[in-house]
């Protein structure tokens, strides 16, 4: 796809992208497309990264990676080869840090450890089995009694927060970048196979406003169906609420991320610890509850006992765009000619953010995609890739 060149560095002008949704996808695609020459209008119905970017752990990896598809691992392990020189990069052009920590992830008692290492192996990864007195060694204030342990010491986390205001921070040097905020699109225009115009209503106006762009980009999460439902796509996508919880710790307890039983435990650089994280089919509800509170305290006590002396200092939600076995959507919406989504990342959208922008880049430039695009149609059934895989969403 052709882009406006100079003409394009005129944010007055119609602009080459506009990209519906603000949060990680939508600040890594819109990077990318930057970095091509073009010119976006980002588009986001509240703040941006206040959702799903915001409030997840930032753990880079899937939790259990062999339980997902090869769709999945094949965007999560160009993703984990790309994230600290994503994080330099924007240090050195924002002087925000996103704070990447290898710090390794360790998984207590997986009851399908075989089928772990099995997978390791084939992927090339570093993982090792580790028996009780190596798990004391390495965490010594982890509860007694787990007896299994699988060590992947390549794996780290990044501050998602800070990632997504160093990439704000980013764009909004570029002058051919533009966004508008509290700013919700109610629906397109189409003619002849192309989108024309999107159509969107900004928070205490009664005005509609008509946004006009070369091609549209939908990288709208857990909104995505809303966006695509009136054009006749499917994309079984939906919202799925996590509830998180955070401890100041007066001195580290673990040096590493832990993860028993689908809950994880992640520190952080200024000494907070990040418990995760539930998975509710709530619709947009989004509240914290009491229910979901007590069950993370006493998943987190039970793998670090020495949390059952301190409160939780924060609680809060997000909604992750869920979607069958967790493969996104990528690509081109058949049979727009200028209509792309990148959406359905559900429990992985920090983790394979940089890999799925990447790859829609590819495909809106008409380049050679560095990973295979087709598990990821926006027209495949997602429930046909689960046919022959195991996946899971844990």
């Amino acid at each position: 796809m052709k882009v406006n060149g100079e003409e394009g560095q005129n944010l007055k002008r119609v602009p080459d992208f506009l990209v519906v949704g603000g949060g990680i996808n939508g600040l890594l695609i819109s990077r990318n497309l930057l970095t091509l020459g073009a010119s976006v209008l980002l588009i986001d119905q509240s703040e941006v990264a206040r959702e799903a970017s915001w409030a997840g752990g930032g753990i880079v990896s899937p939790l259990y990676p062999w339980r997902y598809s090869p769709a999945v691992t094949a965007l999560a392990s160009w993703a984990q080869g790309y994230y600290p020189h994503l994080v330099l990069q924007l240090l050195a052009e924002t002087g925000i840090d996103a704070e990447f920590e290898q710090s390794g992830l360790l998984m207590l008692d997986a009851p399908d450890q075989s089928e772990a290492v099995s997978w390791a192996t084939s992927e090339g990864k570093a993982m090792e089995v580790w028996g009780t007195a190596q798990i004391c060694d390495a965490e010594r204030n982890l509860a007694s009694g787990f007896s299994d342990g699988l060590w992947m010491p390549h794996l780290g986390h990044v501050r998602n927060p800070r990632l997504c205001k160093a990439l704000l921070a980013s764009l909004e040097q570029s002058p051919s970048f533009s966004l508008l905020t509290h700013t919700r699109v109610t629906g397109f225009e189409e003619i002849d196979s192309r989108i024309v115009k999107a159509y969107a209503n900004t928070a205490g106006s009664a005005e509609e406003q008509v946004l006009r762009a070369g091609a549209f980009i939908l990288t709208a999460g857990a909104w995505t169906q809303q966006l695509l439902g009136p054009l006749n796509v499917e994309s079984g996508v939906a919202p799925v609420k996590g509830q998180m919880l955070q401890y100041r710790l007066p001195k580290p307890l673990i040096d590493s991320m832990v993860l028993y039983h689908g809950k994880y435990l992640i520190p952080r650089r200024d000494g907070h610890l990040l418990v995760g994280s539930t998975l509710e089919y709530t619709d947009f509800d989004k509240s914290n509850t009491e229910q979901g509170r007590k069950m993370l305290q006493n998943a987190a006590v039970g793998m670090l006992p020495d949390l059952s002396r301190l409160d939780p200092i924060r609680q809060w939600s997000g909604l992750r765009p869920g979607r069958e076995g967790g493969v996104p959507m990528i690509g081109l919406v058949e049979p727009r000619e200028n209509l792309f989504v990148n959406a359905g990342q559900f429990r992985n959208g920090l983790v394979l953010a940089p890999a799925s922008a990447h790859l829609l880049s590819e495909l809106i430039m008409g380049e050679q995609p560095s990973i295979d695009p087709k598990p990821y149609r926006p027209t495949l059934d997602p429930r046909e890739l689960m046919a022959s895989t195991r996946a899971s969403v844990f």
